[in-house]
């Protein structure tokens, strides 16, 4: 149902949609986004594939001969494989990485997933993470994927950001209405 997908456009969209389609035909949707998992991961990390990938003076013969052997050594191969060099080859390989997110989008509607990001001030211990993740999955009645950042400036308390709604229960928020409210009294 058109209601149920997620919204993609433009370019990102209309390949992702594209492979997304192509990956539950062929029944390889966990692959294919693990394949691209890894991908954009070597991009993230790696400046000169992050060149690669984003500028225009490299042509598409020579982005897809770059790619093989990259592509080789990650162990992306099959339809992944296939996908990423039929974008470089169309001149589209600098918007990889936001069809890999539509791509993403796509998968966890289909799964019926939602994201979730939490900054906490110290690691999470097991038991609070699992605690954390049961809340949510009751809160939206799907299954969580929950990425957990670590950033000890909010001094205590979480930050919940899932989906277009954000909870912040953080210290330091806290502390800066107290502050702000102290202002406006005088």
């Amino acid at each position: 149902m058109a209601s149920e997908q997620p919204i993609v456009a433009g370019v990102a969209g209309r390949y992702a949609t594209a492979l997304f389609d192509l990956a539950l035909e062929e029944k390889a949707l966990d692959k294919v986004r693990a394949d691209l998992d890894r991908f954009d991961e070597l991009v993230a990390g790696s400046a000169d594939l992050n060149r690669l990938v984003r500028s225009p003076v490299f042509t598409a013969d020579e982005q897809v001969k770059a790619l093989e052997p990259i592509l080789k050594q990650a162990g992306i191969d099959g339809i992944s494989a296939n996908f990423i060099k039929l974008v470089a080859s169309n001149r589209r390989l600098f918007a990889i990485r936001g069809i890999i997110k539509a791509f993403r989008a796509l998968v966890a509607t289909h799964k019926g997933e939602v994201a979730a990001s939490v900054t906490v001030a110290e690691p999470l211990s097991d038991q609070h993470l699992a605690s954390l993740k049961s809340a949510l999955n009751a809160v939206t009645g799907k299954d969580v994927d929950l990425q957990v950042e670590v950033d000890p400036a909010i001094i205590g308390g979480l930050v919940v950001k899932l989906g277009s709604r954000m909870v912040d229960s953080s210290l330091r928020t806290k502390l800066n209405s107290i502050k702000t409210a102290m202002k406006e009294a005088r």
